[in-house]
């Protein structure tokens, strides 16, 4: 892919909105109190994209300028070396780094110190305001996060990966120096990528602007195509413009008309209605036909009543639905065929009761029953037992 043909920005109207960032932060200054030690302001590039990515990444963009301010402090954490003290780690990369001719580098940070020196609170909160950007040998990259802790991350100061074993470690500290990160998140459509500060001129801006679009278009081409909207501003400014997609590419929603949306909704509406008219009628009929009994057709008639108030738009007021205390559930039992047939055959004298909700077969005369706290009942003369032949 050819980044130049494939990122349609144009340069001249990134330098208007950086003109107009810069007029505003001097006219910030001249009005309040000057920041403490001339700090200068940063200017993000806000990327807006009309699809979320699937998965998390992080991409590394090289500017030609640099973004940090020349008052601005960086710190390295750097791995403990065997048989040395916190101290002399620290000066042994002092001298590394010397030796190579860096100079950005303002204070180095051992890892055993780190866990020592740093773990209140407070003593974090102290080190992340001291310092803009935060470096750290790759060896121990996995082994900060639970050190420093959070805010690092939340105020997008977590510490950028290094190889100090690398034979030009110049060119290695300067790319992390001069480049930024652009951090892709599956949780959201909005990611900013910080681009310079309010001590560049408004062309270093608009080429670093054009140089990080370029790498996002080449390193991560399914972002760049559902890119939205991309934005200009520093961190108390609006937000200018200074590219939308007006033809979005796949994966990004159409607006449909607002007569389409209004007759989708009255059809659902229409729909949902009918459904409780169906149900409604539907309880009604099984409760005429008798095929709910006892309590439930209480209940069927509390429901309907329930959603005929609801649709006249009154709240209905929810009662635990109980039967009359002095009516109890009858459980009918469904006489078998043979059990039928010898009711059928029977004499007329004979008689069937239902007693404590089962029905008995048929009793002939003489029979004698017994139920509890009623006392003895002779329904006929008594019953000669069965004797075994």
């Amino acid at each position: 892919m050819d980044p130049a043909t494939e990122v349609p920005v144009d340069q001249g109207q990134i330098k208007k909105a950086a003109q107009a960032l810069l007029a505003f932060s001097a006219s910030k200054q001249k009005n309040a109190e000057k920041l403490l030690l001339n700090e200068d302001q940063h200017v993000f590039l806000m990327v807006t994209v009309w699809k979320i990515p699937p998965r998390e990444q992080a991409i590394k963009i090289t500017l030609p300028h640099d973004i940090l301010p020349v008052t601005s402090d960086v710190c390295l954490f750097t791995k403990d070396e065997p048989s040395l003290t916190a101290e002399q780690t620290e000066n042994l990369y002092r001298k590394l780094l010397s030796q190579h001719g860096i100079t950005r580098i303002s204070e180095v940070i051992s890892y055993k110190t780190l866990k020592k020196e740093y773990k209140p609170y407070e003593a974090k909160r102290r080190l992340l305001s001291r310092f803009s950007l935060f470096l750290a040998d790759d060896r121990i990259r996995r082994l900060l996060p639970s050190h420093i802790g959070k805010h690092f991350y939340r105020s997008k100061k977590a510490p950028v990966p290094v190889n100090l074993k690398a034979k030009d470690l110049s060119k290695e500290i300067n790319k992390h120096l001069q480049g930024t990160i652009l951090p892709i998140t599956n949780k959201g459509c909005c990611y900013s990528i910080r681009v310079g500060h309010s001590g560049m001129e408004a062309w270093q801006i608009s080429e670093n602007v054009v140089a990080a679009v370029k790498v996002l278009a080449t390193k991560a081409p399914q972002i760049w195509k559902s890119v939205k909207i991309l934005h200009l501003k520093m961190s108390k400014s609006v937000a200018l413009p200074i590219f939308t997609c007006s033809n979005p590419k796949s994966g990004a929603p159409q607006k449909r008309p607002d007569a389409e949306v209004e007759q989708e909704n009255q059809a659902k509406k229409k729909k949902k209605k009918g459904k409780k008219t169906a149900g409604k009628k539907n309880l009604a009929k099984a409760g005429a036909t008798g095929e709910i009994t006892g309590g439930k057709k209480a209940a069927v008639s509390a429901v309907v009543k329930a959603e005929e108030e609801d649709e006249d738009g009154d709240i209905p007021q929810l009662v635990p639905i109980e039967a009359s205390p002095g009516v109890k559930k009858e459980k009918v039992i469904e006489p078998s065929p043979a059990a039928g047939k010898e009711v059928k055959a029977g004499k007329k004298g004979s008689a069937t009761l239902t007693l404590l909700g089962k029905r008995k077969t048929s009793l002939s005369p003489g029979t004698q029953l017994k139920t509890p706290g009623v006392g003895s009942k002779l329904l006929g003369r008594d019953k000669k037992p069965k004797t075994r032949s």
